[in-house]
């Protein structure tokens, strides 16, 4: 940006700067996207090419890989398939949006296609709404899916390869307690060398319900790289399935799904956050167990924002001590809750690219996403006029029996987008600060002796008298108008309403003071103490313009002087 700002100054010597990089600014906004395109094309130099998996560096070639990837050829001809697998027990955050952007950018970028699959393995913590609010925000972000699928499509098929793994002696049923294998150093298993047969009768045993929850798991023979010993591949769970009912009460877990489901689909490019690089040795080794198709895991930092939590735990307490009202609550960063604050999609998308994808973790700060969204609401959002504290104003001299009628430009800086009416009357309402029984050096607004112009109308006023209630709070002014082209010109112009429409306005802040509520040398008390009494200030009685009746939920506007604001979805009719 400053050699962009740089060469554009050398050749408008003259011109005035701010305007300038305004102008930089809404050019560069449509090259944001492409160059996350551009930039996923150049991470494809480091990724292989479909088809040739065994050309990355610790991709482990069996006797069977180059027939399997001959088949899965001609089964892809050649195209790249990457997914996007959340599990459905959460809303999905700001961090999913970089995820959904490689993901869906890096099929999009070079030809290929990109799943939604969903990761619905453990029934305990899956709800529908879920399901529906994700597919929704991978679909508000601009990005169609390939195909739908679940983890729980393929459970036949996963649990036949789990009877193979154990005939191939790579699986065996345990009866260790999950508390005995926990940590980086549990005693290894006794049950490790049990007979073939004997774990395929207790493994039918598990499916038919003859164990109890955490009984019995079956167990994977390997070594992870951090030194993990054989990863648990099924657990009994006596939950019925939101989509396969009470057919199982065996569930396959993620370290067994995850690459078994990738094969299933012919994934070329499994792009995950870099915490699970410590599960790609295992990836590779149960594709290979079963002499089924490998694709290659890939592994990117993540993306983290300051001043917010985004775990689904910590989200849910601040949800159930008030302290926020909902998972779309737009003090959040889920992204729900992002819509409701009136982010657009662009902007989250434009936020992504800039941050890029790396190998190292990205932790930003809250207002750079800011900045991208004000750049698209700059293009996007239309003018309108609102006052917040309102100050009843009369024109004692209006020039008509009855409102008129003023145009305002949609865009000021591009009346060719259209204007909008708004009614001029001789009562009007404006900004509580925008008059000062004293004018102090250095205020240009009204005041008495200091006229101001109003926005749009052509007019200036000038106070005639103040109007006090007994405890001498200014409750109404009046005032006499001049056509603004015999006026001598005002300091200041002012914005103002006129017949308008009562609305609420909510204005938000950060949820948290500190950087990092969640780390305890910042916060010793815990996230919860870390709360922002003022992150949010309700204003029960603003005042808009007529314009704006018909808008809609997330339909938004920039109030002159004040801001972006967007239509919350729980406006009704008339209110």
């Amino acid at each position: 940006m400053g050699l962009l700002m740089g060469e554009a100054r050398n050749q408008l010597r003259w011109a005035d700067g701010k305007t300038i990089k305004n102008e930089v600014d809404l050019q560069d906004i449509g090259t944001e996207t492409q160059s996350l395109l551009e930039q996923l094309r150049g991470e494809a130099l480091k990724f292989h090419k479909p088809g040739e998996n065994y050309k990355t560096e610790g991709y482990v070639v069996t006797p069977n890989t180059m027939a399997l990837l001959k088949q899965h050829l001609a089964i892809t001809g050649g195209q790249v398939r990457t997914r996007f697998p959340p599990e459905p027990n959460g809303i999905l955050h700001i961090g999913h949006a970089k995820a959904i952007n490689f993901n869906f950018g890096y099929a999009k970028a070079n030809g290929g296609v990109c799943f939604l699959r969903y990761d619905d393995t453990n029934p305990e913590k899956e709800e529908e709404k879920y399901f529906t609010a994700i597919r929704e925000m991978v679909e508000w972000l601009g990005y169609q899916p390939y195909a739908v699928t679940h983890a729980s499509d393929y459970f036949d098929q996963l649990y036949t390869w789990a009877l193979e793994l154990i005939r191939r002696g790579q699986a065996y049923v345990c009866h260790q307690k999950v508390e005995e294998i926990k940590g980086h150093n549990p005693p290894p298993s006794p049950w490790r060398d049990r007979p073939v047969e004997e774990s395929l009768l207790l493994f039918e045993d598990m499916r038919k319900g003859k164990f109890g929850e955490g009984e019995a798991t079956l167990r994977m023979k390997l070594v992870m790289e951090d030194g993990k010993m054989d990863p648990v591949a099924y657990r009994v769970k006596f939950t019925p399935h939101h989509r396969t009912g009470d057919k199982w009460c065996i569930y396959p877990t993620y370290d067994y799904t995850h690459c078994l489901c990738d094969s299933i689909e012919h994934i070329t490019h499994s792009l995950c956050t870099k915490e699970f690089q410590a599960r790609r040795s295992s990836y590779f080794w149960l594709c290979n167990a079963l002499d089924v198709y490998c694709p290659v895991q890939w592994e990117y930092g993540r993306l983290n924002l300051l001043y917010t939590v985004v775990s689904k735990r910590k989200i849910i307490r601040l949800v159930e001590t008030g302290a926020v009202r909902d998972w779309d609550d737009p003090r959040l960063f889920t992204l729900t809750a992002l819509r409701r604050r009136g982010f657009p999609p662009e902007a989250i998308n434009n936020f992504c690219a800039r941050v890029g994808v790396t190998v190292a973790q990205a932790t930003m700060e809250p207002h750079l996403l800011e900045a991208c969204a004000r750049e698209v609401l700059n293009e996007q959002a239309p003018r309108a006029m609102a006052v917040l504290e309102p100050l009843k104003v009369t024109i004692t001299n209006f020039p008509a029996p009855k409102a008129l009628e003023v145009l305002v430009p949609n865009f000021p800086a591009d009346e060719s987008r259209g204007f909008h009416k708004v009614p001029f009357h001789q009562t009007i309402y404006i900004e509580e600060t925008d008059f000062r029984e004293e004018a102090d050096k250095g205020y240009k607004r009204l005041a008495p002796g200091q006229p101001v112009g109003l926005r749009h109308t052509g007019y200036v006023i000038t106070v005639q008298n103040v109007i006090k209630d007994v405890s001498g709070r200014v409750m109404e002014l009046e005032v006499t108008c001049t056509k603004s082209d015999v006026a001598e010109k005002p300091k200041a112009f002012i914005h103002w309403v006129s017949m308008p429409l009562a609305c609420e306005v909510r204005l938000y802040e950060r949820l948290f003071l500190h950087k990092n509520p969640e780390d305890p040398s910042e916060v010793p008390g815990g996230f919860l103490s870390d709360l922002n009494p003022d992150s949010l200030r309700v204003v029960h009685n603003a005042l808009v313009d007529s314009s704006v009746r018909s808008a809609r939920p997330f339909d938004k506007f920039q109030f002159e002087r004040l801001g972006y604001f967007s239509v919350d979805p729980d406006s009704e009719e008339g209110k």
